[in-house]
Order: C-alpha cells, then sequence, then structure tokens
C-alpha cells in the first residue's frame, strides 16, 4: 500500500488547539454551569460573592504569574508568558475598590484555592507544558466569558464600566482578542512537544477545569441560597 503524502496526513490530524479544546469540553460546561457560578451570573447572589469570587482570582493568578520569572526562557512555556496577559496587579486595584485599603488583611484562600495553587506551583517547577495547560484554561478563558462576567457585575452591581472592579477582565494592552486567541491557539499548535506529552497536557487541561470547579464549589458552601 502506497503511504498518504504528507499533505493529506496533515489535512487528517486535528490541530492541537482543536483537540486540547473537544476533550476539555465537558469539563469547561461543568465549571460553566456550576451552582456558584449560574446564582452569581443570574444575579441571584449579592456583591458579596463576587467579591469571594475576586478574593480566590487573585491567589490563582499568583501562582500562575509567580512562576514567569523561571519559565520565561523556557521553550515550552515561555512563548505563552505575554506581558498583556498579567492580571495580578488588576486584580489588586479591584479588591482595593471592593474592600478598602486594608484589603490584604481581609482575605483568604479557600481549601479548593489552596489545592488549586499548590498544584499550578507543582507543574510550574517541574513541568512546563503541565503550566501551559493552566495558563490556557485561565488567561483564554478570561478574553471570552470573562467578558460576560464583566458586564454582569458593571450592570448587577453599579460598578463603573470598565472601572476599579472589574480591572481584571480589562485587557487594555489587547487591541484585538479575537486576533490574540488565534495567535495564542497558533502557538499551542506548535507546542514543541510529542503526541504523549500532548496527552499528558490535555488531561492536565481537564484537571485545571476540575480544580477550577472545586474552587466554585467552596464558594456555593459560603452562600447558601435561603440561608
Amino acid at each position: 500500500m502506497t503511504a498518504s503524502p504528507a499533505w493529506e496526513e496533515s489535512l487528517s490530524t486535528p490541530l492541537f488547539s482543536t483537540v486540547i479544546r473537544a476533550a476539555s469540553q465537558d469539563r469547561h460546561t461543568e465549571a460553566e454551569s456550576a451552582p456558584f457560578m449560574h446564582n452569581l451570573l443570574s444575579g441571584r447572589f449579592g456583591v458579596d460573592a463576587y467579591i469571594r469570587y475576586t478574593e480566590q482570582l487573585l491567589f490563582v493568578y499568583r501562582a500562575l504569574e509567580s512562576a514567569a520569572a523561571s519559565l520565561r526562557e523556557d521553550p515550552v512555556a515561555g512563548p505563552f508568558l505575554r506581558p498583556e496577559l498579567m492580571r495580578v496587579a488588576e486584580v489588586e486595584r479591584d479588591l482595593r475598590h471592593l474592600l478598602g485599603e486594608g484589603w490584604r488583611e481581609r482575605i483568604a484562600p479557600l481549601p479548593a484555592t489552596e489545592r488549586y495553587v499548590a498544584r499550578i506551583a507543582e507543574v510550574a517547577a517541574k513541568w512546563p507544558a503541565g503550566y501551559v495547560a493552566h495558563h490556557y484554561t485561565r488567561y483564554l478563558g478570561d478574553l471570552s466569558g470573562g467578558q460576560v462576567i464583566r458586564s454582569i457585575a458593571e450592570r448587577t452591581w453599579g460598578l463603573e464600566h470598565k472601572g476599579d472592579g472589574v480591572r481584571f477582565y480589562v485587557f487594555e494592552g489587547i487591541d484585538n482578542p479575537a486576533a490574540f486567541k488565534r495567535q495564542y491557539r497558533y502557538m499551542l499548535d506548535a507546542l514543541p512537544v510529542d503526541e504523549l506529552e500532548k496527552q499528558r497536557v490535555v488531561e492536565e487541561c481537564r484537571n485545571a477545569f476540575a480544580l477550577n470547579s472545586a474552587v466554585f464549589a467552596d464558594l456555593d458552601a459560603l452562600f447558601p441560597l435561603g440561608a
């Protein structure tokens, strides 16, 4: 039997960005439909729930961005560490606005957040491709569904349009989010790892969504409806 031409094989092989998105879609949907997020986005929770959610984001993004210095020259993770994505300064600004000047003493990670942060730190230290899985699930989500959260927060709790309180969701350095996301996916497609490693990345992406869902479960327990 004659081997297929290389171009024909490339047409039949799905891009890695497509594979990772399809393989994690069920976990992504599970996170998006978590009771906490549903009640937050529907306005059933008050601004206190939004604040507690924002607090947890700070711990997650500190873990992601504290690894940037050691991974910046890494051939696998380094290309994804774009300064225009960095969120820690913005979420700190939001918390200062929402909680006042003493905000640092008023926040604490929930148990699920601690587990999430520990996993990010672990892969950042030992497995750059696994770090990329967490980077992908967070930052591309911020550029997509995160914009829905921002608009609801502005409308529901009177936060100023693109002002303090929702700065986490405002990417001033990205003029064209759609083009940026396409470029990000091109980098995923070119990830310099073999097929076995790509499968490990897919599983870590699914794990990242599961860790995120666990944070939502902890948050949901803090705000029982009807209590």
